[in-house]
C-alpha cells in the first residue's frame, strides 16, 4: 500500500550538517520526497507537534530541544513507507539500534537522535497537516 509519512531532520542533524546523508539514504531506499522545508520551531509550536507526550516526564526536554534550532521537515511516499522509514531510522534509543541505521550510525542521546518518523498512518495523517498544506505537496 502507498502511504505518506512524516521525516523530520532534528536539530542536531541541522547542525551537525547531516541533511544530506539523511536525505541520501531516503532515496537510496526507494522512498519518495513529496514535500520539503526548512523550519524552527519555537516553543509553542514544539508543544502543539508533541501534545500526544504531554504530560510525560520528557515532554518539556523533547520540546526545548525541538526549539532550540531549525530542523528539516519532509514528507515521503512509497509503498508501507512508514514501516520502511522507521527500520532505515532505527529504535528511538540509539543504542538499541541496529547497525547501519540512521539513528545508530548519528545519535548522540536518547533526543539527539537525528531523525522522527511518524509511527502509524493516523499519527502520519496528524503530522504531515501540521506543518504542510496541500499546495506544498507534489
Amino acid at each position: 500500500m502507498v502511504e505518506r509519512t512524516l521525516s523530520i531532520v532534528k536539530p542536531d542533524g541541522v547542525m551537525r550538517n547531516l541533511i544530506g546523508e539523511v536525505i541520501g539514504r531516503l532515496e537510496g531506499e526507494g522512498l519518495k520526497i513529496v514535500a520539503m522545508k526548512m523550519i524552527h520551531m519555537n516553543k509553542a509550536q514544539a508543544k502543539g507537534f508533541y501534545k500526544v507526550h504531554e504530560g510525560k516526564p520528557f515532554f518539556e526536554s523533547v520540546t526545548d530541544f525541538m526549539s532550540s534550532g531549525p530542523c528539516v521537515v519532509i514528507i515521503l511516499e512509497g509503498e508501507n513507507v512508514i514501516a520502511r522509514y522507521r527500520e532505515i531510522m532505527g529504535a528511538t534509543n540509539y543504542k538499541d539500534a541496529a547497525e547501519g541505521t540512521i539513528r545508530r550510525d548519528f545519535a548522540t542521546d536518547i533526543e539527539k537522535n537525528v531523525v522522527h518518523g511518524s509511527d502509524s498512518l493516523e499519527n502520519a495523517d496528524i503530522e504531515i497537516n501540521y506543518f504542510f498544506n496541500a499546495l506544498e505537496i507534489h
